[in-house]
């Protein structure tokens, strides 16, 4: 049983939130709290697996708590952030910080999630997560364009990448460490709806490649890296000898738009063995079969290590189907992708 504290200064959000979790068997709801200070005196009787977290509160924001949670008393975290550009950078700050998953409100501070059994989803995800240490991206050495020749040569390469829970820290540990000739990069990270745009805008400004979440018909190329916008599926074309990206609508595979399964099928009917694939930290089996396909397309691809992931779900489950042909910790993905690149063009 996951025990759940929930700390939110509405009074409607706590109900209906304890109501919607509580019909789940596998989760309780042992306590609310109305702000910070609440919760922490909460947190100390109830002893909780996992906090959901509102960012605006009276007294303390949730940021400032979660920053002296993280330091004191480190507890899984499921940020439940409403829609905003300005929620979306919080909540990316939130995650940042430490907290494991972010789920969003479609309205205002006092609306509920539009879908609670994805609540539930990241509660479990969260309760087994690891909780690492954040090492700031920016201490870690950044590829220099200079250092690798080979990439200039590598234009009709492309690299697909998947992720879900503590993916947006291994995705920008990724790409910072790529330089500015890297090939043209596909990404899926399971976000909500708006909350991929702050990813892709923050991002743009610590990594040499470009980054934005990604348009209908945006090309793929050498230098760029396109997000898929949530909510909805991002497939790969080719667009006469070159590669482009279609937004689409459509069902939710392994309860997620976008998703990594479907970005992967298209890269290994589209691209084949130009393409690189990895698969990140993350819940479920999202991408699993795809990172297969891409294999047997004759694509390079690889998966996170257990150690190194928050959650090793999806990468268990590719590993487990012979999807992965390398089991790279995160912070030599980077360095295998580009390895890999410049034996190919050698």
């Amino acid at each position: 049983m996951i025990r759940v504290l929930v700390v939110d200064d509405s009074a409607v959000v706590r109900k209906v939130l304890t109501e919607q979790l509580s019909r789940h068997d596998d989760i309780s709801v042992v306590g609310t709290a109305i702000d910070p200070y609440a919760a922490r005196e909460k947190i100390l009787q109830l002893r909780p697996d996992v906090i959901t977290l509102d960012i605006e509160m009276p007294r303390m924001d949730g940021l400032t708590f979660l920053t002296r949670l993280m330091k004191h008393y480190p507890l899984p975290v499921v940020v439940v952030s409403s829609v905003t550009p300005r929620h979306s950078e919080a909540a990316l700050k939130a995650l940042e910080l430490g907290a494991v998953e972010v789920i969003s409100k479609p309205g205002s501070q006092y609306s509920v999630p539009s879908d609670p059994d994805a609540l539930a989803r990241a509660i479990r995800a969260a309760a087994g997560a690891r909780l690492h240490q954040k090492r700031p991206v920016a201490q870690q050495p950044c590829a220099s364009d200079s250092q690798n020749p080979a990439l200039l040569e590598t234009t009709n390469k492309l690299l697909a990448i998947g992720a879900s829970t503590g993916g947006t820290q291994a995705i920008e540990a990724i790409l910072h460490q790529l330089p500015a000739t890297a090939p043209g990069t596909v990404i899926v990270q399971h976000m909500p709806e708006f909350f991929t745009k702050a990813f892709a805008d923050r991002l743009n400004t610590i990594c040499r490649m470009e980054v934005r979440e990604a348009h209908d018909g945006d090309p793929v190329v050498t230098g760029v890296a396109l997000i898929a916008p949530g909510n909805k599926h991002m497939v790969l074309q080719l667009n006469g000898a070159h590669y482009q990206v279609r937004i689409k609508d459509g069902p939710q595979v392994h309860h997620q738009r976008p998703s990594v399964d479907v970005l992967f099928q298209s890269v290994a009917r589209n691209a084949g063995r130009n393409a690189l694939g990895v698969l990140l930290t993350g819940m479920g089996a999202d991408g699993a079969k795809g990172l297969l396909t891409m294999r047997e397309a004759g694509a390079y691809t690889l998966a996170q290590d257990e150690r190194s992931c928050v959650v090793f779900g999806m990468p268990k489950e590719a590993i487990k189907l012979g999807a992965a042909m390398d089991i790279v910790p995160l912070e030599d993905v980077a360095k295998t992708v580009l390895s890999r690149l410049t034996a190919q063009s050698a």
